[in-house]
């Protein structure tokens, strides 16, 4: 049974994805991580031999820690995290334990490079609408909750992404980016290793929406009809991406805890048994 300071692999990974989400470190030795380099979901790297100089950034917060096999390391990262200020956890069982939990993995060999600051750094054509939010949608739930996104006109993202060393992305001509019909969001979800039922699911929606495929997935149309509103109600394009995170969040929940879940009204009234007609009265 795991200490009240543990979290179990399945109790994690109900958390993954969402918007409240904790932090997650990812403590394992250089020789661990070199030998099985994926992530779990949003981790960022830190050293734990140096954890007092950097304990203190993440006060206030929600973390959770993992190393190898969650042992010595991950709980003297958390207690430390916990002196400091922050509510700290180590996943029961550790990296191991997640793995064999079948828990989505991020291939991090497939990170572009990160700023001063640890974030990655993206950039593409102003005004989105489908591919353009969903794909950010992506990167903060799965990837990088902290990354930055960088929208300007069309004839400027690949200067904008050299001189500012970002990635450019939903753009012709770059790694990430359409693919033999399929759009960028399919392309994120294939070269991270994001594969699950409901991100798949999600992928199918947002190419049908994005490349006019209504026909790929009955949510497709409705998915374009809220994105063009999206796109009308806000000029500022950071302001509709943080606005329209919801929307993904919700599509996402119903695809990996009610796809069968239907509505109807009026509900169906209970069926109640027949009840037996009555005597005549007495003369």
């Amino acid at each position: 049974m795991p200490a009240p300071t543990e979290i179990t692999a399945q109790q994690f990974s109900r958390l993954i994805g969402l918007p409240d989400a904790p932090i997650v470190l990812d403590v394992r030795s250089d020789d661990a991580f070199a030998r099985d380099p994926r992530l779990i979901p949003t981790a960022i790297r830190r050293d734990a031999r140096t954890v007092e100089s950097w304990a203190t950034s993440y006060a206030g917060g929600h973390v959770v820690v993992y190393c190898q096999h969650g042992g010595p390391l991950s709980h003297g990262v958390a207690a430390w995290l916990r002196e400091a200020g922050t509510e700290a956890e180590t996943l029961d069982g550790g990296y191991e334990a997640y793995v064999l939990s079948g828990g989505v993995l991020v291939d991090s060999t497939k990170l572009p490079r990160r700023d001063t600051r640890e974030r990655t750094v993206w950039v593409t054509r102003a005004r989105p609408k489908v591919d353009r939010i969903a794909c950010p949608w992506l990167i903060r739930r799965f990837v990088d909750r902290d990354a930055v996104f960088l929208f300007v006109a069309a004839t400027e993202v690949e200067a904008v992404a050299e001189r500012f060393r970002a990635t450019p992305f939903d753009v012709e001509g770059v790694h990430w980016s359409h693919r033999e019909g399929t759009c960028t969001f399919d392309t994120m979800v294939d070269e991270f290793g994001l594969h699950s039922p409901a991100l798949d699911q999600l992928a199918l929606i947002v190419r049908g929406a994005d490349t006019a495929q209504m026909d790929l997935a009955p949510e497709a149309a409705g998915l374009l009809a809220a994105s063009v509103g999206f796109s009308r109600m806000y000029k500022d394009d950071l302001e509709q991406l943080n606005a329209a995170m919801s929307l993904y969040d919700a599509f996402y929940r119903r695809l990996r805890d009610a796809a069968d879940e239907t509505h109807n009204w009026p509900a169906p009234k209970p069926k109640t048994e027949a009840q037996p007609a009555a005597k005549p009265a007495r003369v």
